[in-house]
């Protein structure tokens, strides 16, 4: 596999080409400055890589066959992980998605991510329960703040309706009174006319 086929392979996972290949070079980029300097760059399940010096010493070189002075110099180097060496020894415990590299053995992958995948479900249950009780108290709170307003208005126009009730009746009482007491003077009136027309006759018989 070269870059460009490499860069295939990450484009089915990060969406895009462009994303695939910026994330190689970021990558290979960051790896190269790291190990120029001087410093490890250790990435878990995959290796080490790292630089060493080489003391001068002499060679030969193989077309002629001449002895060469070679110089001492500093060339990377790369240390496979145990993952990856055990993965290179036995393919079949390669797991067919995921992270090959991972700390996890191939055997050990699959375990994890039904862990996983469990854990997600009961948390999603979890959040719909959470959800489901929250919409029943909200539910009750409702229907309680209905009842009490209803109860309240029915009181209200329950007083409402004695208090007219009550001054229609006073008021129909006091219109009664008001009545009898104007007929009762018109009633009286002819018998004290009679008593006097009486006592006109009674003088008149006997003078």
């Amino acid at each position: 596999m070269n870059k460009a086929e490499l860069i295939e392979s990450l484009e089915s996972r990060l969406g895009s080409k462009k994303a695939a290949s910026d994330a190689l070079e970021a990558v290979v980029d960051a790896i190269i400055r790291e190990v120029a300097k001087g410093n490890k760059v250790g990435i878990t399940g995959f290796g080490t890589f790292e630089k060493i010096s080489r003391a001068a010493r002499t060679g030969r070189n193989p077309r002629t066959g001449t002895t060469v002075r070679i110089k001492k110099t500093a060339v990377p180097k790369f240390k496979p992980g145990t993952a990856f060496k055990s993965v290179v020894a036995d393919p079949r415990s390669l797991p067919k998605t995921g992270n090959a590299g991972g700390r996890a053995s191939a055997a050990g992958a699959p375990a994890k991510k039904t862990t996983t995948k469990k854990a997600a479900v009961k948390k999603t249950a979890a959040k719909k329960a959470t959800a489901k009780k929250a919409t029943a108290k909200t539910a009750a709170a409702k229907k309680t703040t209905a009842k009490k307003a209803t109860a309240k208005t029915t009181a209200a126009k329950k007083t409402t309706a004695k208090k007219a009730t009550a001054k229609t009746t006073a008021a129909k009482k006091t219109t009664a009174k008001k009545t009898v007491a104007k007929k009762a003077p018109a009633k009286k009136a002819p018998a004290k006319k009679t008593a006097a027309k009486k006592a006109t006759a009674k003088k008149a018989s006997r003078r």
